[in-house]
């Protein structure tokens, strides 16, 4: 099978569903081997909590130097993420293979296994073939019947918090969920829970006592919160001090220290995990749409809450950051969710609400959201894709705090998209501030940056210069021509010529430029000469906007990206007004660090081995000279 054959047989329309019960996955395992067997689990269970808890273990026990599995479910882009062995996911090639060998196991089977049946499979499958010393395993849906449990007595249970959900399977109680969650326990195991009610408690503990599984509530009495920020939290807890972890909320501490609760349990077990490891899992661990910051400036942080028990920790979360300050949401919901209860737990931050419409067959229409909310009096609007929503909520931020939440089926879309639509807006945000510039403020801010530019090594050394005509708004390097020919220079410019392909050309006399489509002077393809770009010394680049990185937003397709590679004699170095910095641009695949960034009133450099040796000198502490 290819990589799409594999996802259609898992995902196949004839298996899709929950169906709780054991039968299947033990028919399934038993004719697979049993693979399970062979592995040695924290089973982890709870409504809330647990994907948080999973990451922490599995990054600790990596740290500690085991071979470490981890299954959690739901994805948020591709179904490699469910199954890691140290942080990294499934290769597609594993997953194709271990598709394979159940697709053979299934085609036996009369009743055919769910959807999660089969991922469960192929994970025990795969870590078994992996050689795991140890597997992180996170239930899909209520634990008693999960495809999970039909492992055999773990190293280690754990209980997250409990709350209502899925009702019409697990019971309308707390008591009856926690109930079914308490069915991983098995006999002579050992058990850690997270704190929460008595009567839950209570459930655990009676299930224990049947089961003669010993247990631990996670003390939480014994933390000390030292600091919380945008980069995190500084805790200690019992005789360990400053411990620090990058997930962000207050809720996050108390998942470290059930996290850290199950690794006192492991010790006890004769699992070597000493402090170090400890403190460099937590340190490390990458958990995404968790109060995951997509964005520093707007700030923009993105969360999988999707329950009212899930954004009452979300609040308690903004609180802590951001005190009273209103924040604008990007949201989208389930029909089937209390949304109306979750909006309500935030509705005194709201500042704004972009609707989006999850993809999921049991979504609530932004429209529809839009007009609940419209109703409540709050400002609203709906959008039809999650590039078009972050637009919206980037622009609507004016200095406020931009939190999307709803639905981990809409957490993925906007991860994914973000990159390229914060690419966008920050290049419409650019070109509105050039814009708003007088034509004499431009042409003196150009003319300032074409003095840095002439003044520089990288540039009073170079024999052949490649730089670029302006459109509209953009630095004018038109200047530049003359103190090229004087110093004997040759200049060369860009030329497109095909939707991804660039090349350099050198105009010999004023008939080598013809006008282009987009309004500006151009080499002509008859008649100026090629450059082998080898021989290029100095690319200048316009650009929308930069950081001090030395990352760019260029003008378009990426041509001067896909090109740059072959300058690889070059310094390359952006050009733009000092208006059009960020404080900082998540490059993509395509995209080409510049070693300089010249404007009307700095010159920015990123890689001082490229460029002028007598600028190392002159560099000042924030990588400014």
């Amino acid at each position: 099978m290819g990589i799409e054959e594999t996802l259609h047989f898992i995902h196949a329309t004839s298996w899709m569903g929950s169906r709780l019960g054991l039968e299947r996955m033990q028919d399934l395992t038993f004719r697979l081997g049993n693979p399970q067997e062979e592995l040695r689990f924290v089973h982890v269970a709870g409504s809330n909590g647990k994907g948080s808890v999973c990451a922490m273990l599995s990054s600790i026990l990596s740290a500690a130097g085991y071979r470490t599995g981890l299954y959690t479910s739901p994805h948020l882009l591709r179904v490699n993420e469910r199954m890691k062995i140290d942080g990294a996911d499934i290769s597609d090639e594993d997953l194709i293979r271990t598709a394979e060998q159940v697709k053979a196991a299934v085609e036996q089977m009369d009743d055919k296994p769910t959807e999660f049946e089969v991922i469960t499979a192929m994970a025990s499958l795969y870590f078994r073939q992996q050689k795991c010393d140890i597997v992180v395993l996170e239930i899909g849906l209520g634990g008693r019947l999960d495809a999970t449990n039909v492992i055999p007595v773990p190293e280690l249970a754990i209980l997250m918090n409990i709350g209502l959900e899925h009702t019409e399977v697990l019971g309308d109680t707390l008591q009856e969920i926690a109930a079914e969650k308490a069915g991983i326990i098995k006999r002579g195991g050992s058990v850690v829970f997270y704190p929460q009610l008595p009567s839950v408690e209570s459930v655990f503990e009676e299930a224990c006592a049947q089961r003669n599984a010993t247990f631990v509530r996670a003390d939480t009495s014994e933390v000390l919160v030292r600091e919380e920020s945008l980069e995190g939290s500084v805790f200690d807890w019992k005789q360990q001090k400053q411990l620090r972890i990058n997930l962000l909320g207050r809720h996050q501490i108390w998942n470290a220290v059930v996290a850290l609760s199950a690794v006192e349990q492991l010790q006890a077990r004769g699992w070597g995990i000493r402090e170090d490891a400890v403190r460099n899992g937590l340190v490390n661990i990458k958990w995404p749409a968790r109060m995951e910051i997509l964005n520093e400036a707007p700030l923009f942080i993105l969360d999988g809450a999707h329950n009212p028990q899930c954004v009452e920790m979300l609040e308690q979360s903004l609180q802590t950051l951001f005190h009273e300050r209103k924040v604008v949401f990007l949201t989208g919901v389930l029909r089937d969710k209390d949304y109306l209860k979750m909006l309500n737990l935030i509705s005194h931050r709201i500042k704004e609400v972009v609707c989006l419409t999850p993809d999921s067959d049991r979504a609530l229409p932004a429209e529809a959201l839009e007009s609940i909310l419209a109703g409540f009096e709050i400002k609203a609007k709906a959008y039809r894709d999650a590039e078009s929503g972050i637009i919206a909520t980037l622009t609507a931020a004016k200095g406020s705090p931009i939190v999307a939440f709803g639905s981990l089926y809409l957490a993925g879309a906007i991860r994914s998209i973000f990159p390229h639509a914060y690419k966008k807006w920050l290049r419409n945000e650019s070109i509105r501030l050039r814009n708003a510039m007088s034509e004499s403020q431009r042409v003196a801010r150009s003319q300032e940056a074409v003095q840095r530019i002439v003044e520089r090594d990288s540039f009073l050394h170079a024999k052949t210069v490649m730089s670029y005509r302006a459109m509209k708004a953009e630095v004018d390097l038109r200047e530049l021509d003359e103190h090229a020919k004087r110093l004997g220079k040759r200049i060369v410019y860009p030329r497109c010529i095909s939707a991804i392909e660039m090349i350099a050309l050198y105009p010999v006399s004023d008939q080598d430029w013809q006008q282009s489509s987009f309004g500006i002077l151009e080499p002509s393809l008859e008649t100026a000469i090629q450059i082998d770009p080898a021989e290029i010394d100095l690319v200048l680049c316009p650009c929308t906007a930069f950081d001090e990185a030395g990352n760019r937003i260029g003008m378009g397709g990426g041509y001067y990206d896909r090109y740059l590679p072959l300058c690889r004699n070059a310094t390359v170095a952006a050009v733009a007004f000092e208006l059009q910095k960020t404080r900082k641009i998540q490059p993509e695949p395509h995209d080409w660090r510049m070693d300089l960034v010249f404007t009307d009133s700095m010159t920015y450099v990123t890689n001082p081995d490229k460029t002028d040796t007598d600028l190392i000198k002159n560099k000042t502490k924030n990588g400014r000279y």
